[in-house]
């Protein structure tokens, strides 16, 4: 009998999961809840681009057609190769459109059996006789709701949408208060982009975030405002925001993309050598982070502008929490049609937004919350059973709890790709797509349920001590070779991918370096 394995949403992860379970023989069906493919990619803010490289941004086996020659193609571009993914590899008809998977609930052993469990599943097999998944699923243009039943469940829904994270403010406080405009970026990013820019046009606007889309949002309001209006941007803490990945000349991936880059931190499961040799090079880290600081201050004339971040490159990096700077912003500050807020805290009067410690109001027509999004609440929400909702929630002093950032050891026949971050998510999902469709086909198989924990255990320390207060983004953007090691290693691949030791050493890796197993 044909086992049969649902994937919700059709976004990058989705796409490379329905590629690559087809790849051994499955009939994949795709839920997704829009009427296009391309998740986060469908709909941008217009001067949206990519941010990282285009090389290190696609897939092995498909690369970007010669006539896309921009290192960072814009919104239409890789929408664009999404789709031409899409219909190269014939997934499109694996899809089913405007279907909005409702709620996911699992069938089969209690939750006392399950406990019980030492290995994931009960026998350390992806598919069981004993249990099922059904997955409510609502067709958005007809409004009907059916009921499908899965042996395995791929969720590729993503962290960067759907339920926005609106900060919380004290009573009488809030958005209620304020007689302006209040929307989340979301809300911007959705409208046609004539109707963004009139949205904004003559009006005082202040935009809360620093993040890209923060950046983004900032220069088309002072593009249609100038200095009649200027834009201002309200912010918490400075980041290492960079114009471009060339400090001083050199490569950025060759400072954090490369082997020798990762021997210069502690990695989860090292050996005596290893961390060794990561506390013998510490002073040399600590370098190349300096290195690119001072690239970036002087390059954006931070001091000048007060935003030089406490802390350093590394965290930034190692928290994925990199975006770059639209080119002239810093000018426009200087020039006053944006002006920078800085603001531990901030509530709503009527007349505008309240910056803690400040008597006068910043009066405001309109507030944009580019606040980012509660990924871990989507992912929660999904699932019926306040058990597996717990699971997957984790604690909050912990990263959530997904070994090899792809299957939480209590929670069986289901995979998660996509919620961890990295230097390049495509790079990161077709791999971990790789090594869950061999994790299918019986190739290799998971160790024990306390061995998975443990093993999640250590990266949690990894990203804490790197990442910082920033750890739940569960990011491994600086130790992505590391990482990918411990895949190919699953799979029974070499996972040393260049030819010879210094290429090996020096040389940044990237999606290419997989092409073949």
């Amino acid at each position: 009998m044909e086992r049969q394995v649902a994937i919700i949403g059709a976004g990058v992860g989705g796409l490379l999961a329905c590629k690559y379970t087809l790849s051994k023989g499955y009939r994949p069906v795709v839920f997704e809840s829009q009427g296009s493919i391309g998740g986060v990619w469908t709909k941008t803010i217009e001067t949206t681009k990519l941010q990282t490289s285009k090389v290190l941004y696609q897939f092995s086996d498909f690369p970007w057609p010669p006539s896309v020659t921009e290192e960072f193609p814009d919104q239409q571009q890789v929408f664009d190769y999404l789709q031409s993914y899409a219909r190269h590899f014939d997934l499109l008809r694996h899809i089913r459109f405007n279907c909005k998977v409702v709620s996911i609930s699992y069938e089969g052993p209690s939750d006392a059996e399950m406990q019980a469990w030492t290995l994931w599943g009960g026998t350390g097999e992806p598919f069981s006789s004993k249990g099922k998944w059904n997955v409510t699923v609502q067709d958005t243009q007809i409004h009907s709701t059916e009921v499908y039943q899965v042996d395995f469940l791929i969720l590729c829904v993503g962290r960067f949408s759907d339920v926005p994270n609106i900060p919380e403010f004290p009573p009488d406080k809030g958005p209620q208060a304020f007689h302006g405009k209040v929307i989340h970026s979301s809300e911007y990013a959705a409208m046609d982009y004539a109707s963004a820019a009139q949205s904004v046009k003559g009006k005082r606007v202040a935009v809360v975030g620093l993040q890209k889309s923060a950046l983004d949002i900032t220069m088309e309001c002072s593009t249609a405002n100038g200095l009649e209006h200027p834009c201002t941007v309200i912010y918490r803490t400075e980041h290492w925001n960079v114009p471009d990945y060339l400090p001083w000349g050199v490569p950025l991936a060759l400072l954090y993309l490369n082997r020798f880059s990762e021997l210069l931190v502690h990695k989860p499961g090292e050996g005596f050598l290893l961390s060794l040799l990561a506390t013998i090079l510490s002073p040399l880290r600590w370098g190349f982070s300096k290195f690119v600081e001072s690239y970036i201050k002087r390059k954006l004339r931070l001091s000048k502008f007060g935003m030089v971040p406490k802390h350093s490159f590394l965290k930034e990096i190692s928290s994925c929490l990199i975006s770059t700077v639209p080119e002239g912003f810093y000018n426009r500050v200087e020039k006053g049609s944006i002006k920078l807020k800085k603001a531990p805290s901030f509530s709503f009067s009527k007349e505008g937004i309240l910056i803690d410690g400040e008597v006068e109001p910043l009066k405001t027509d309109m507030v944009i919350l580019a606040t980012g999004f509660k990924g871990v609440k989507k992912l929660e929400d999904i699932f019926v059973s306040q058990t597996f909702q717990d699971f997957i929630a984790g604690s909050t002093d912990t990263i959530i709890p997904l070994y090899r950032e792809c299957i939480h050891p209590q929670i069986p026949q289901l995979a998660i790709i996509g919620f961890s971050e990295s230097v390049a998510n495509l790079y990161t999902s077709e791999i971990r797509c790789r090594w869950l469709a061999e994790l299918l086909d019986g190739t290799f198989k998971l160790p024990s349920i306390k061995d998975m924990e443990k093993d999640v255990a250590k990266w949690d320390e990894y990203m804490k001590r790197y990442s910082g207060q920033y750890y739940r983004r569960s990011c491994i953007g600086a130790l992505h070779i590391w990482y990918n090691d411990q895949l190919c290693k699953d799979m029974g691949w070499n996972a040393k991918r260049k030819k010879g030791l210094f290429a090996e050493l020096f040389e940044p890796y990237g999606p290419m370096d997989y092409a073949r197993p």
